[in-house]
């Protein structure tokens, strides 16, 4: 990606989370912690995916690369979270503040369509499990994943490349932990209305198209849990789902909470509290929720630590 700086801002310098430095210590040790659960889990699942065949399901296939945009997703904002809370100033260039907003736009985007392909496939799973393994077949789930990281950099490009058209004067603080976009262009001295414009755009396809997919798929998912005569039936269609509605639930609310509001409604302190929620929160959330309170995940766990046990 070509960055040229036509600001005379050639370094800003990120706020943080917090100003108060009481309250630095206890915010680094729990973010820190944060990402070791979020490194450890992503990482362990995308290895449990890799090792055991019968994982090898559109299901976990997507499982996987969910774990991967997380791990990437939490590896662009986290680091620089960190040092806010053990420096007294953090700076970053220009060239790696935009670098930065491409890759947090790029898996924020990807991880929007990964959720939605999800949903996607829990549909044919319950409603049409007899089509199942031909319509989730192994072209289609690789063109779909084709689809989630083409669509994602579309979108990261179009916010970054408005955002280099931008000229920074003088002011240079942003009040956030990570080169987010409403940050930015608050600091621009040129105008940001074609910004503001794709902003809304691009943010309210990437929310508004995968909400409606996934209310759709969820109401034919309903509809068919509700025709399952069995109790048991009924609970096990309905676990295979749970999951992914608590995480699109906090992931959308989140992010629709921060981007999709009128400027008046919500000050720039709280909207890094939202944020937090769906950069943070979410990818951590994710390994747990998902997988680790799945039966074949754990069998698989347990299969891969006898392996390497008995061959010590």
């Amino acid at each position: 990606m070509d960055i040229g700086n036509s600001s005379l801002v050639t370094e800003f310098i990120l706020v943080g989370l917090t100003e108060h430095s009481e309250t630095k210590l206890p915010f680094f040790c729990l973010f820190l912690g944060i990402c070791i659960v979020t490194v450890a889990g992503n990482l362990g699942l995308l290895t449990l995916i890799r090792l055991n065949s019968h994982l090898h399901t559109p299901m976990y296939y997507f499982l996987f690369n969910l774990s991967f945009v997380d791990l990437c997703y939490s590896s662009v904002i986290t680091p620089k979270l960190l040092v806010n809370f053990v420096s007294k100033i953090n700076t970053i260039s220009y060239e790696g503040c935009m670098t930065q907003l491409f890759f947090y736009c790029f898996f924020v985007s990807a991880e929007c369509y990964v959720l939605t392909v999800m949903a996607y496939d829990r549909y044919v799973a319950i409603c049409k499990p007899l089509l199942y393994t031909v319509t989730m077949s192994p072209c289609v789930c690789s063109l779909l994943a084709v689809i989630v990281y083409v669509g994602a950099f579309v979108g990261a490009w179009a916010h970054t490349g408005c955002m280099l058209r931008l000229t920074f004067c003088e002011a240079n603080t942003i009040n956030h932990y990570m080169c987010d976009i409403l940050p930015l262009l608050e600091l621009s001295c040129t105008s940001t209305q074609v910004n503001e414009l794709v902003v809304f755009i691009v943010v309210g396809f990437d929310v508004g198209v995968p909400s409606l997919t996934i209310i759709v798929s969820y109401t034919f998912i309903l509809t068919s849990i509700l025709r399952i005569h069995s109790t048991e039936g009924r609970f096990k269609a309905f676990s295979t789902c749970s999951s992914h509605i608590i995480v699109v639930s906090v992931f959308f609310g989140s992010g629709t909470f921060m981007y999709l509001h009128p400027s008046s409604v919500l000050s720039m302190d709280q909207g890094k509290v939202s944020t937090v929620f769906y950069t943070i929160v979410v990818p951590m959330l994710n390994p747990l929720i998902y997988s680790f309170r799945n039966r074949e995940v754990k069998v698989a766990l347990k299969k891969t630590v006898s392996r390497k046990i008995s061959s010590i």
